[in-house]
């Protein structure tokens, strides 16, 4: 039985979250706070988690960020009663698979988490695990990167990034595509914050950010990347 790691602090929503994913047949875990979020998911090693922002102890964007820089592929699904755009784009940069806003619909929700599991389980059969271009080497599984040698701190939403453009090297790929499938988010909202993370990336990964040679800009359609 899978296992779906609910971190809210409101206790009516902790009640309907088990009731919903109870009744759809899988095993759930609840944490009030972000601390305790943490350590439960480096204890029962949770399929997907529904985390809610306002946190108390640890805020719901520092659960966020830690997880994903131990488990990026792990679905996390915020749901939260904020709905500003600025709270969506953090959570992108750090790697949130989908933004749900309360209330919600207890059949699009189980839906879109069913969603996010089913994509995760396939790219772990499919995705790249390691790969090389210039003086750069990233590990997907481990989660490491280097640049001529020296260590390079990756983000998760540059890592997940970085691994679709890998996966689909050669193939130019549009900015809607890149934001439904890596980040969970149709249209062009966050198209600017998406091109900031390629900024980031070339930054960090290629000899010539300014001239990349791997990371590529196909104007007016996408990105394309190369060995």
């Amino acid at each position: 039985m899978e296992t779906i790691l609910v971190v809210d602090d409101d206790h009516s929503v902790q009640k309907a979250l088990s009731r919903i994913f109870g009744d759809a047949g899988y095993h759930v875990e609840i944490c009030g706070d972000g601390q305790s979020a943490i350590d439960t998911f480096r204890t029962v090693a949770p399929a997907a988690i529904i985390l809610d922002l306002g946190l108390p102890v640890k805020s719901g964007a520092d659960v966020c960020r830690e997880i994903k820089r131990e488990s990026y592929s792990l679905p996390i699904i915020v749901l939260s009663a904020r709905s500003s755009e600025s709270d969506k784009i953090v959570l992108l940069e750090l790697g949130a698979d989908d933004y749900i806003t309360k209330p919600f619909s207890p059949r699009e929700l189980l839906a879109r988490v069913r969603a996010k599991m089913r994509r995760a389980q396939k790219d772990a059969l499919s995705a790249i695990k390691h790969v090389e271009f210039g003086t750069a080497v990233v590990d997907f599984a481990k989660m490491e990167a280097t640049f001529s040698g020296a260590r390079v701190e990756l983000s998760a939403g540059e890592f997940r990034m970085l691994q679709f453009l890998v996966d689909n090297a050669h193939r130019v790929v549009s900015r809607e595509e890149i934001l439904n499938e890596v980040f969970g988010y149709p249209g062009s909202t966050h198209s600017r914050t998406m091109d900031n993370l390629i900024l980031k990336l070339r930054q960090k990964l290629e000899e010539y950010p300014a001239s990349p040679s791997h990371i590529l800009t196909v104007h007016g359609v996408g990105y394309r990347f190369v060995r």
